[in-house]
């Protein structure tokens, strides 16, 4: 969720100052891109994985601030909710050997999240959405104390006018859900993919991971159930985007735009257009002002912060100061091991380097509104999904993988001077053989309940037991 902020409540000097301060720092950026200061490209790669503390039943555990202050490390950060909090990687070069130098650190890390929540009497999991998760442990009571959730929280029913969130998903089954708080969005956890890129190559690099966000989304689906319910293969979509739902409008209401949101367009010209958007069309949620340089883009990155589309560009700063842009692709749910999570970040490293080489770009080949079907069809059915690619016939999505799809992740790697292991260990060991066996973390968890009958606390033992010997997902038995 970002930088925290100082204050809960606001006034109407609040925003009519902060508004004024968002618009003098989009000049500045808008500048920055005509001057050629965001032109420098280094490749570079990170990540944010959210994960859950779970107590010895595998039910959520409210402990997060407990365990935080004891680990005291920089990339290990607090949630929403006081269930979760998110591992950050350090940003890798994208050559030679990143992927197993990512796993890597990534292990040490996660090691010491393990002990530092035993010390607490939890444990730790990275999953989509927890199974055992129930609707009356989502209240106020278990919003990690941080001001800028409890400000998003007012906020967002001040724009609401009080009216409740209602959670609506047709799936296998069907969920229905009110809620007087935005605590439902504490039920997703994901893992987030950064790719730092220049100027020059944003607008590429951006509708890339937009039309990539369907064969993500299928392939690394771990979130099917949500209070017992069978809902979608990545339930955290639908939950994510209702959760905070806000209607942000254009000249007519009858295109409504949301806070959470899979875009309204590929960007045409530069980056700078979904930044000019978040200006014009989405009203200020916490306008807290802060007395900075304005080269800092303090207030755009705060109020950038608060609109999540599936692919989000983000304007970074380095240690000196020097601004840089990011794409950031937030399909992926969390989980199930920690190979898997490393492959899904080759895999995505492996398609955008690839396919925005290509002399067409694939935005002249897929149109938005097919790549916004595609996106959903995946989220619904994962691996089992029909979308529509280049040659305008819709795929089986198993059959684009493995004609398509895993051939340019590998060629994309290459091209990035990644070592052989690297690819042969997370593209054809892992990407190849959950695609062929069509087990993906969802499809394990609906496997597992209709083989044992509804025992999510069982299913979440095993899955637990499974991500701790770090078992790619498609080597699990039921």
């Amino acid at each position: 969720m970002g930088r925290d902020i100082s204050k809960t409540r606001f006034t109407e000097d609040d925003f009519a100052c902060f508004k004024q301060k968002l618009l003098e720092e989009y000049r500045i950026l808008a500048d920055w891109f005509q001057s050629g200061t965001l032109n420098k490209r280094e490749d570079l790669c990170g990540f944010e994985l959210e994960a859950w503390l779970v107590d010895r039943d595998f039910l959520p555990a409210p402990k997060n601030e407990d365990f935080l202050s004891r680990i005291a490390h920089p990339l290990v950060v607090p949630e929403l909710s006081q269930f979760n909090f998110e591992i950050n990687s350090t940003p890798q070069h994208i050559e030679g050997s990143i992927f197993s130098k990512m796993e890597t650190e990534l292990q040490e890390v996660w090691n010491l999240c393990e002990a530092n929540a035993t010390a607490v009497d939890s444990d730790i999991l990275a999953i989509g959405i927890l199974p055992t998760i129930r609707n009356d442990m989502l209240t106020l009571d278990h919003m990690t104390h941080i001001s800028r959730y409890f400000a998003l929280n007012d906020q967002v029913f001040r724009m609401r006018e009080g009216q409740a969130i209602e959670l609506n998903i047709q799936g296998r089954d069907q969920l229905n859900v009110r809620h007087q708080d935005v605590m439902l969005e504490a039920v997703t956890a994901s893992l987030q993919i950064h790719l730092q890129v220049s100027a020059e190559d944003s607008v590429r690099f951006y509708n890339t991971s937009q039309i990539l966000s369907a064969p993500m989304v299928a392939v690394a689906a771990n979130s099917p159930y949500l209070f017992g319910k069978d809902l979608w293969d990545e339930t955290r979509i639908p939950v994510f985007e209702q959760a905070v739902r806000m209607d942000c409008y254009r000249d007519s209401p009858d295109e409504p735009l949301h806070r959470v949101t899979f875009g309204s367009g590929y960007a045409k010209e530069t980056i700078l257009e979904p930044f000019l958007e978040n200006l014009e069309l989405y009203p200020v949620l916490l306008p807290q002002v802060f007395d900075e340089d304005p080269r800092y883009l303090s207030h755009l990155r705060l109020h950038n912060g608060t609109i999540w589309r599936w692919t989000r560009p983000l304007i970074g700063m380095d240690h000196d100061g020097t601004p840089h842009i990011r794409i950031e692709h937030r399909a992926p749910g969390a989980g199930p091991s920690l190979k898997d999570v490393i492959a899904n970040i080759a895999f995505f490293v492996g398609l955008m380097y690839h396919f925005t080489q290509q002399e067409i770009p694939l935005e002249e080949q897929i149109r938005f509104d097919w790549a916004e079907e595609n996106f959903y069809q995946a989220a619904r059915n994962g691996l089992s999904a029909q979308i529509r690619w280049t040659n305008r016939k819709k795929w089986d999505m198993q059959t684009l993988f493995d004609e398509v799809l895993i051939p340019a992740a590998r060629k994309g790697l290459q091209t990035c001077g990644i070592v052989a292991e690297d690819i042969s260990c997370y593209i054809d060991d892992i990407i190849r053989n959950r695609v062929r066996t069509g087990q993906n973390g969802a499809s394990w968890q609906r496997a597992f309940i209709a083989a044992h009958g509804p025992d999510f606390q069982s299913m979440t033992k095993a899955y637990f037991e499974n991500q701790k010997q770090n078992i790619p997902v498609h080597e699990w038995e039921v």
